[in-house]
C-alpha cells in the first residue's frame, strides 16, 4: 500500500513536469522556428552565391561571344581580301598564258 503522501507527491511532480513540459515544448517550438529561419537564411545565401556565379558565367559568355563575333568579322574580311587577290592573280596568270600562246603562234 502506497502512503498518501507519496501519491500526493507524485501528482505534484506530474503537474510540475507538465508545466516544465509545456515550457519545454514552447522552447522546442521556438528553437525549431529559429532553426527553420536559420535554414531558410542559409538556403537563401546558398542560392545567392549560385545566382552570383551564374551572373559571372553569363558575363564571361557575353565577353567571349563579343570577342568571337569580332574575330569572325575579321576573318570574313580577310577571306574577302584573299578571294579578291586570288581573282587578281588568276586574271594575271590567264593574261600571261594568253601572251605566251600569242608569242608561240607568232614566233
Amino acid at each position: 500500500m502506497i502512503p498518501r503522501n507519496a501519491s500526493t507527491d507524485h501528482a505534484k511532480s506530474d503537474s510540475g513536469r507538465l508545466a516544465i513540459d509545456s515550457a519545454g515544448l514552447r522552447l522546442y517550438i521556438d528553437a525549431m522556428a529559429e532553426d527553420g529561419n536559420n535554414m531558410f537564411e542559409q538556403e537563401l545565401k546558398r542560392l545567392e552565391k549560385r545566382v552570383d556565379a551564374l551572373v559571372r558565367v553569363c558575363d564571361q559568355l557575353q565577353d567571349e561571344n563579343k570577342s568571337l563575333k569580332q574575330r569572325q568579322d575579321t576573318l570574313t574580311a580577310e577571306r574577302a581580301t584573299l578571294l579578291q587577290k586570288n581573282e587578281q592573280v588568276r586574271a594575271r596568270v590567264e593574261a600571261m598564258i594568253g601572251r605566251l600562246k600569242a608569242m608561240e603562234q607568232g614566233g
